[in-house]
């Protein structure tokens, strides 16, 4: 087997991207990778992930589980998610604790919107989704409602009010959980001004 079809089989074993240190176990030198890069055989995803240049169907979510795998789909993302929002953002709203190395969410093949937070409250409402296939984590309802209100100056005002009307109609919803979370985050108040009233509509 030469050095192109150990490569490809590595990179195939890793569903389609490969860390440099994969290749470096398998006896391919740095200088190879670069050359393999140059000849147009493998891409450069970012920093030390590499896929097959001929692999157009690697989808963003598999991108994100591979490089990102410690964030947490949020915000925007997760209204999507929950069907609480129509509008798909080609931006990617994600969480990450706020001692997260700030050079590793430079991603060159996708957008991402970035929300540090405090470690305490970072696993808070954490649950595993289906997107496309590919397993991420992602918020629950009750969390991402909460982060609505403790976010509300960065997000659409038109997003916000879908996004708790939905939430309001949601059979699946925990009013429990809600109030739980609310007043860990410290947007119990803020939060029910404005659903109680919806609540008892």
């Amino acid at each position: 087997m030469n050095k192109k079809e150990v490569v490809k089989k590595i990179i195939k074993n890793n569903d389609g991207i490969a860390k440099t240190k994969c290749f470096v176990a398998e006896g391919i030198t740095n200088y190879e990778v670069s050359n393999m890069c140059k000849e147009g055989y493998l891409e450069r995803i970012r920093h030390g992930y590499y896929q097959l240049a001929e692999q157009n169907n690697i989808i963003e979510e598999q991108l994100l589980s591979s490089l990102l795998p410690e964030c947490i789909i949020c915000v925007e993302s997760a209204l999507f998610y929950y069907g609480y929002n129509d509008f798909s953002s080609r931006k990617w709203s994600i969480a990450v604790p706020r001692t997260f190395s700030r050079t590793r969410l430079h991603i060159d093949v996708f957008t991402t919107k970035v929300y540090y937070v405090q470690p305490t409250m970072f696993d808070l409402g954490k649950t595993i989704g289906n997107f496309n296939g590919i397993k991420l984590s992602v918020y629950d309802r009750e969390r991402t409602i909460c982060d609505c209100f403790k976010y509300r100056n960065k997000i659409d005002r038109e997003m916000f009010n879908k996004a708790i009307k939905c939430y309001v109609k949601d059979k699946n919803k925990n009013l429990n959980n809600l109030s739980i979370y609310a007043k860990k985050m410290h947007v119990y108040k803020k939060m029910m001004e404005v659903m109680e009233v919806l609540l008892n509509d």
